[in-house]
């Protein structure tokens, strides 16, 4: 019964004992149900006890025992009801909810009335022997006690097995509940099943109207036929849905459940006994598996398929690289051809000039080895050797003032349109390399058209992000300029795009083209730290997107190429080349320049020759040779045996030995092959004009009286050179003039210092490694307010800084100090 005291449910024994069916009791009060009342309608003393020890066990929250009461009892005879007077010993426990109240209340009943009546007859018959005035004790009483006994055992006995039966079935881990009759009216059911269901209120009520919400999902249909035919039903993982919340909303829940029917001796079928197990968390444990399987395999495929990629793009990565091996060393050797050639022809030169015709040959001759020097540069760019002059740009208007020269190339049937996106970040390319790409890639798109059709150049900021690079290995995520060539042509295939880089590759018919043009343009991108993608769809055209990274400088200002006098001179020179042929040729013409030569076939003999004593001026030394020791090595132990000796290196294959991320190392000074007489003389001089410098400088600070400081507050020098002889000497004078300075070899160094101090005076050389002084001081210009001076081997010429003095080396230090002198009177 519930707090209230109305009964919810009885067990069949309870049914029996007190003539009651479950339908007729449930839902009513127990004092209604069976009244103990006075004549006034009142509860008498039994009904009174029975209500007092009820509250008892409802207000002090424990069992309450009422061992003995008297409760008549309505029977159905065939003389029709009686009235049967009854005894009962009662125990009454609470049962809690999940909240620690008092929810129901459990009445466990004895009947006793066999033994009260055994007392009766017990009192009587002493009262009859007393009137007897008899003493012996009565065989009644002893037959009496004896059955009080046994009736007593035997009741214990029963009330232990039920209450054990009772625990069992309430602390099952399972469900378990019973349906009796047709209509399957639930008579009992422990707490699990109760949990399942998430309800209490089912006892004495049919399952169709204790849980509707289980219609049309099969188990009232299922409860039917296992009660008609007596056969059980074994449900595995079904599914169930409740409404537990009492609202709309339905719990899905997962089961295994028996379904048994109780059959009578008769062979009827009183009900069904249900039994099972929530596997609701085993069930989604599963289905979480499977999708974790099924996910997991999804993964291995993919992942599968991106180790695909990236082997394919390995392998074509180690290809390339391999290729790029094999070119270079096919453009070192084809430079060393050419070499050879040329410079016997330039050697040839001065003994034709009265011979028109012969001249004519001789000039052909040369055209064709500046060709196979320009297919030497293009299978260097491609192997990503060939040493680059980085300058910082803008692309957009490096694309402007290509303008005329593309239109001419492309022909009047070309229609060339050009887009360039506003606020476009800098790069820092080669200028030349860039627009060779740039060339290169609109004469490629034209053919790819026929002469006929639409080129678009277009320019933009893009960042490749972390997805991208995942994608593509050798990118690295970050900002980028993207150039774009694209055309209506037909476009390529998978395989033509999968081989577009490859050196050699074409398309093109016999004759119509070298296949290099796209690989100088892949090797570029590649030795400028960029990415190169190609979109292409057949029958629509291609487009080629070259990323250049960005870089946060200030655009440098271009400057002419300086083309000063070629004279030779009388000084030493050790040239020291593995290739007979080369190396003849490169001594017959610093022969015919007017220089002393010696000449060694390796570094090892080099060095002989270098310790033997002989004062040698120049060491001019081929990068790439045979043996033990490089030619860096060579330079460095020549500056150790002969320190006024000047290095020179040639080469067309560099082979990183001197240059390093695509620029020469500072302080190095590179001859590329094939290089004309006047190049050799040029370069010649401005190493030798360095070292004049250095030493004129020495001698005059040693001679120098006591130093004499300039009055007033000086003006402080930032001074740019890459050879380090010459900067330390400089930064002596200056010391010893009495004006601050600071050194720098590079360009990237010299902005450091000018972000960090505040200088006066930039004195730069004008070639640096990598860039110019010229380029610089424009930078500089365009950020700081100080003045320029530029130091040169070279003579003077025009440069963008129309204030800029030019002083010439080798410079003394009268030189210097008037210089800077006369710059301290120009108002700034």
């Amino acid at each position: 019964m519930n707090r209230q005291f109305v009964i919810v449910g009885a067990n069949q024994t309870y049914l029996r004992v007190t003539g009651r069916t479950l339908e007729g009791l449930v839902g009513l009060r127990i004092f209604d149900a069976f009244p103990s009342r006075d004549a006034a309608g009142q509860l008498d003393a039994n009904g009174l006890a029975l209500q007092d020890s009820l509250r008892r066990a409802v207000d002090l929250r424990k069992r309450d025992e009422l061992p003995y009461i008297h409760y008549a009892i309505a029977r159905s005879t065939d003389a029709g009801d009686v009235i049967e007077d009854r005894y009962w010993s009662a125990t009454h426990t609470p049962l809690f909810d999940t909240e620690g109240e008092v929810e129901y209340l459990l009445q466990h009943t004895e009947d006793i009335t066999e033994i009260q009546v055994m007392r009766k007859e017990l009192r009587a018959t002493r009262m009859d022997q007393e009137d007897a005035d008899t003493t012996t004790p009565g065989s009644v009483e002893s037959r009496v006690l004896r059955r009080a006994m046994v009736v007593q055992e035997a009741n214990q006995v029963l009330q232990a097995e039920a209450s054990h039966l009772r625990r069992l079935f309430e602390e099952a881990p399972g469900f378990m509940c019973f349906l009796q009759g047709p209509n399957h009216v639930y008579q009992i059911a422990n707490a699990a099943y109760f949990k399942l269901i998430g309800r209490h209120d089912v006892l004495g009520k049919p399952i169709r109207m204790a849980l509707p919400d289980l219609a049309g999902q099969g188990m009232f249909e299922m409860l039917d036929k296992a009660f008609a035919d007596g056969k059980a039903f074994v449900g595995i993982d079904l599914p169930v849905q409740f409404n537990r919340t009492g609202d709309d909303h339905l719990t899905q829940r997962y089961v295994d459940v028996v379904c048994q029917p109780v059959i009578e001796p008769d062979g009827s079928v009183s009900g069904i006994f249900i039994q099972g197990s929530d596997v609701t968390q085993r069930k989604l444990a599963q289905e979480e598996l499977v999708r974790h399987r099924e996910h997991l395999e999804l993964l291995v495929e993919e992942r599968t398929a991106e180790l695909e990629a990236s082997e394919a793009q390995r392998r074509q990565a180690l290809k390339m690289e391999a290729v790029g091996r094999l070119t270079g060393g096919i453009a070192h050797d084809f430079n060393n051809v050419l070499q050879v050639i040329g410079g016997n022809l330039q050697l040839l030169r001065q003994f034709v000039d009265t011979d028109d015709r012969a001249s004519r040959r001789l000039a052909s001759a040369m055209s064709g080895v500046e060709r196979g020097a320009k297919l030497a540069s293009q299978l260097l760019s491609f192997a990503r050797k060939q040493p680059l002059e980085p300058v910082v740009l803008n692309a957009g208007v490096l694309l402007n003032s290509m303008d005329d020269i593309l239109r001419r190339a492309l022909g009047e049937t070309i229609e060339l349109e050009t887009v360039i996106a506003g606020g476009l970040w800098n790069v820092h390319v080669d200028r030349n390399q860039l627009e060779n790409a740039l060339l290169n890639l609109a004469i490629n798109a034209r053919d790819a058209m026929d002469g006929d059709g639409r080129i678009t150049l277009e320019t933009n900021n893009a960042s490749l992000d972390d997805a991208y690079a995942a994608v593509h290995e050798e990118v690295t995520p970050g900002q980028y300029v993207m150039i774009a060539v694209s055309d209506t042509g037909s476009g390529m295939t998978e395989d033509v795009m999968a081989r577009a880089f490859e050196p050699f590759f074409t398309t093109k018919p016999d004759g119509k083209g070298s296949g290099l043009g796209l690989s100088m343009v892949y090797g570029f991108v590649k030795q400028s730290g960029g990415h190169l993608k190609i979109y292409s769809e057949i029958g629509h055209g291609s487009t080629i997107k070259m990323y250049l990274p960005r870089v946060h400088a200030v655009e440098e200002v271009s400057r002419p190429a300086f083309e000063g006098a070629a004279t030779g001179g009388t000084e030493t020179v050790l040239v020291v080349e593995d290739d007979p042929a080369v190396r003849a040729t490169a001594v017959d013409l610093l022969v015919e320049l007017g220089y002393h030569v010696l000449k060694a076939h390796d570094a090892q003999s080099a060095l002989a020759v270098i310790d033997s004593g002989v004062p040698i001026d120049v060491l001019f030394t081929d990068v790439v040779m045979p043996g033990p020791i490089r030619s860096p090595e060579l330079a460095r132990r020549a500056k150790q045996m002969q320190p006024r000796i000047e290095v020179l290196f040639t080469s067309g294959y560099t082979e990183n030995a001197i240059v390093h991320g695509g620029r020469l190392d500072p302080g190095v000074a590179l001859l590329g092959k094939p290089y004309r007489r006047d190049d050799l003389a040029r370069k010649l001089r401005h190493v030798l004009a360095g070292r004049e410098h250095v030493e004129q400088a020495q001698v005059a600070l040693n001679n120098m009286p006591a130093v004499q400081r300039l009055p007033g507050t000086p003006a402080r020098v930032l001074v740019v050179e890459d050879n380090a002889d010459a900067l330390a000497a400089t930064l002596e004078i200056l010391d010893y003039l009495g004006y601050p300075a600071e050194g720098a070899a590079t360009a990237d160094a010299a902005m450091d210092l000018l972000a960090a101090q505040r200088f006066d005076v930039l004195l730069a050389d004008v070639e640096l490694a990598g860039t110019s002084g010229v380029d610089l001081a424009v930078r500089v210009r365009q950020q700081y307010d100080l003045q320029v001076v530029f130091a040169s081997g070279y003579p003077a010429r025009e440069t963008p800084i129309a204030d800029a003095p030019w002083l010439q080396k080798p410079f003394t230090i009268d030189d210097m100090s008037a210089l800077l002198i006369r710059l301290s009177a120009v108002p700034r």
